[in-house]
């Protein structure tokens, strides 16, 4: 009889104990696919950047801009960009910034202006500015498009470009007040651009001549602070 309620404990105890690793298991494939996302950002060495200004390149951008507090951070006196070290295709980049207000870091009175570039061709040499597409950062007209060095789209059934910097207005206006963060979205699938700003459809384009290259975020002399940069592979 003892032997019985032994053998009884025993097997509902190991019968506890693999439903318990199964659970385990389940639990731990679940959060795998986060924790192996594709993503990047500023504070994940898994994007490699480096930086140039007008004929130097910096292989180690903090040389030239800093990154503090989650920040990436471009500002001084020297004009330049970031520019990703790797190539993408179809891909989804999501990234926040604001324009830096901090009285320290001040330069200038006319309208502030940057950008976020993509598809910046391999194969273009490093000057202010490469080839490649534009998503406008500047006061009044974040949202446009800005074809660089020939590069052509189609927008609203209208064929833009070729051109040193050819211009394509946004949608509407949907930047938020100067020194707020606000949200970009760019999603580029076979050559078809779509540009989101705060959530909102701001732009869109197809036939874009270039349809893979790198990223590029832009210093153009107004202090600006990116953070939470994401590349999502499509």
């Amino acid at each position: 009889m003892l032997l019985f309620c032994w053998l009884i404990h025993t097997t509902n105890y190991m019968i506890r104990t693999f439903a318990m690793a199964c659970l385990t298991i389940l639990v731990f494939a679940g959060c795998s696919s986060k924790l192996h996302k594709s993503q990047t950002s500023n504070s994940n060495t898994g994007v490699s950047w480096y930086a140039y200004t007008k004929d130097h390149k910096y292989n180690n951008p903090w040389e030239v801009f800093t990154i503090t507090n989650g920040m990436i951070r471009l500002f001084g006196d020297k004009l330049g960009y970031l520019m990703s070290t790797h190539s993408y295709t179809d891909f989804e980049l999501k990234l926040e910034y604001r324009w830096n207000m901090e009285p320290a870091f001040q330069r200038g009175s006319g309208k502030k202006n940057s950008g976020v570039m993509y598809n910046v061709p391999d194969t273009a040499r490093d000057v202010l500015w490469p080839a490649g597409i534009q998503f406008q950062v500047k006061e009044g007209a974040t949202g446009d498009f800005i074809l660089l060095e020939n590069v052509t789209m189609a927008v609203r059934g209208e064929t833009k470009g070729p051109g040193k910097s050819v211009a394509v207005p946004r949608l509407g206006e949907q930047e938020k007040a100067l020194g707020e963060w606000n949200t970009i979205l760019i999603r580029h699938v076979k050559g078809t651009c779509f540009q989101y700003l705060n959530g909102t459809l701001v732009n869109e384009g197809s036939q874009a001549s270039s349809q893979s290259g790198r990223i590029l975020l832009q210093y153009e002399g107004a202090p600006i602070d990116f953070r939470h940069v994401e590349i999502k592979p499509l």
